[in-house]
Order: structure tokens, then C-alpha cells, then sequence
């Protein structure tokens, strides 16, 4: 079974972690959706084209990444793979990008990066039904990561509700 650090040496490691945000030794799932977001800041300027092929591509080299971290330290779903808090958070952000500007919706992007900070992890600790089911009989890499990219599409329909709140208010 291989240390965290000895994870970091091998790229699958870095990638499954978050680039290494996964070593936070306090609430590694936190700071993976923290740095997703950091990440996004990167992408959003080239829309939501860009947004949804970054977490496809990094869904697919996610579930290899996941697959290799689990092999290598015996866990199934370990905490240092945060990838998939990546993913869940790029794909709750779709709204964001998509429907928000249709609608003349438009927040200060604190608020954006708040609402979906907030919305996701909601949907990434709850796990509605099916991403419960995901966590629960999926396995390997892909389970690890279906579970959250499910939970992303709960906190990216919460994101579609929020034109509707803020008008409101």
C-alpha cells in the first residue's frame, strides 16, 4: 500500500488528487471542490463548451486515475481522490454559463462561485437517489466518480432554481 506522497509521484496520482489538493488533511473533499472552482476561473472565460469537455475529458482520465490510486492503496474510494468533486462542480456550474445569461440573469461571480461551492457539496454529502445507489454498488474508478457527477447534476439543477429566488428576494 503506497503513502500519499508516494501516490504524488506517478501522474495518475497528481490527476486523481486534484493536482494535490486531495492531501488536504482536513476535509479533502472541501478542498477538491475549492480548487475545481479555481479551475474553473481557467476555463469559464471560454464558455460552457469548455466547461463540459473539461469535465468529460476529466470524468473519463478520472475513473484511470481513481482506478490506479484505488489499486495502489487498497481503498475503495480513498479521500485523496477528488477528481470527481472536480467534475461535479464543473458540471453544477453548467447552469451558470447556459441558462443564467438567456434568462438576464447575472450575479457577482462571487455569488456564482458561492451558490455552487454551496450547492454542491449539499448534493455531494446528501447523495440523492441514484448518486446513493452510485456510491453504494459502483465500484473502481468509475464509481468513485459517478456518484459525484450525478450529485453534480442535483446541485446544477439547484444553480437553475436560483434566477427564479433572486427574483424574488
Amino acid at each position: 500500500m503506497r503513502s500519499k506522497t508516494e501516490l504524488m509521484r506517478h501522474p495518475w496520482g497528481w490527476l486523481a488528487s486534484g493536482f494535490g489538493s486531495g492531501l488536504s488533511p482536513f476535509a479533502p473533499g472541501t478542498a477538491g471542490t475549492a480548487s475545481a472552482l479555481l479551475a474553473y476561473l481557467a476555463l469559464r472565460p471560454f464558455g460552457w463548451m469548455a466547461v463540459l469537455a473539461a469535465a468529460t475529458i476529466a470524468f473519463a482520465l478520472g475513473v484511470r486515475a481513481a482506478d490506479w490510486v484505488i489499486r495502489e492503496t487498497g481503498i475503495e474510494d480513498p479521500g485523496v481522490v477528488v477528481i470527481d468533486e472536480w467534475v461535479g462542480t464543473w458540471i453544477t456550474l453548467l447552469p451558470a454559463l447556459t441558462l443564467w445569461p438567456q434568462l438576464g440573469y447575472a450575479p457577482p461571480l462571487w455569488l456564482e462561485l458561492l451558490a455552487a461551492f454551496l450547492a454542491f457539496r449539499l448534493t455531494d454529502i446528501l447523495k440523492p437517489w441514484p448518486a446513493s445507489w452510485a456510491d453504494r454498488e459502483l465500484h473502481g474508478g468509475f464509481g468513485a466518480m459517478a456518484d459525484d457527477a450525478i450529485a453534480g447534476v442535483y446541485s446544477a439543477l439547484l444553480l437553475c432554481a436560483l434566477p427564479w429566488i433572486g427574483a424574488r428576494l
